[in-house]
């Protein structure tokens, strides 16, 4: 990731010394560098272990979301995850957003909403997880960040209930 970061300073110093005046790289832009990255990366059989998130607007300023693996393979969906969310989150969110067109109809509420119900899979799900998460928002306004989310009413009280783990007798 650091190797990733020193190429992402470098490029955008270059992008403001060459042409100061013009909008900066679009999220799709940016997506095709890093991708190009990994496969160069991966061709020289020194890959980067990342798979690599890209959100934002493109050229048009029309939403985009695309991932790139360690390979510099990409592809693009409504909803996208790495790592254990894409086991146990990427479900949830498929079922609220199946395709581009329910995508485009989801309000930013609803889409907060079922990013958070996915966060809390993801937390009762992992024993080494926090209850606090980062959400960020992106809209043509700019990207909003909060940190330090925490969800609400989790206690393991229910836990007791549970059967056949440990040394519970039923």
């Amino acid at each position: 990731m650091q190797y990733l970061d020193r190429h992402l300073i470098d490029l955008s110093l270059s992008e403001a010394y060459e042409s100061p005046d013009k909008p900066r790289l679009s999220a799709a832009n940016l997506h095709r560098y890093l991708a190009k990255l990994l496969y160069s990366r991966r061709s020289k059989f020194d890959p980067l272990w990342n798979h690599l998130l890209v959100g934002g607007l493109d050229d048009a300023g029309e939403p985009f979301l695309a991932a790139a693996d360690l390979l510099g393979s990409t592809y693009s969906a409504p909803s996208l995850a790495t790592g254990f969310g894409a086991m146990l989150a990427q479900p949830i969110m498929r079922r609220y957003v199946p395709d581009e067109e329910s995508a485009k109809k989801l309000s930013r509420e609803e889409a907060v909403n079922i990013v958070k119900e996915a966060m809390k899979v993801l937390f009762y799900r992992d024993a080494r997880s926090l209850d606090s998460y980062s959400l960020a928002v992106v809209t043509k306004d700019g990207v909003e960040l909060k940190e330090n989310e925490k969800l609400e009413d989790q206690s393991w009280a229910f836990a007791d209930r549970i059967k056949g783990y440990g040394t519970q007798t039923v």
